[in-house]
């Protein structure tokens, strides 16, 4: 059973990072993580394909460029946020399977 605690991607009630400690990684509210991280991802994906577009427009009012430097602002929050927990989920070397000495098999 993990007791490693799970930085959400969403933020708690007062804007505080929240946390879940979970044994198996496979809770509801894990999958729900998830699945959030994922559409945050996606989002991020989207708006940046969207801000290629734009810049390569001659006509781009300065409004919509604060509004979309806004958005990437936010989806790269988002993004560094779910790089960080998933990050701390890794296993440490001291977690890792020793390796064992292999031989490299040859034909006859």
């Amino acid at each position: 059973m993990s007791t490693r605690a799970r930085l959400l991607p969403w933020p708690g009630e007062n804007g505080q990072r929240s946390y879940l400690v979970s044994g198996d990684g496979h809770s509801y509210l894990s999958t729900l993580a998830n699945e959030m991280e994922e559409a945050q991802l996606q989002t991020g994906g989207t708006l940046l394909d969207h801000a290629a577009a734009m810049l390569r427009e001659d006509r781009v009012s300065t409004r919509e460029l604060r509004f979309l430097s806004a958005q990437l602002t936010e989806a790269l929050r988002d993004a560094l946020r779910v790089a960080e927990s998933r990050g701390s989920r890794l296993p440490s070397p001291d977690d890792a399977v020793p390796v064992t000495e292999t031989h490299p098999v040859t034909d006859p």
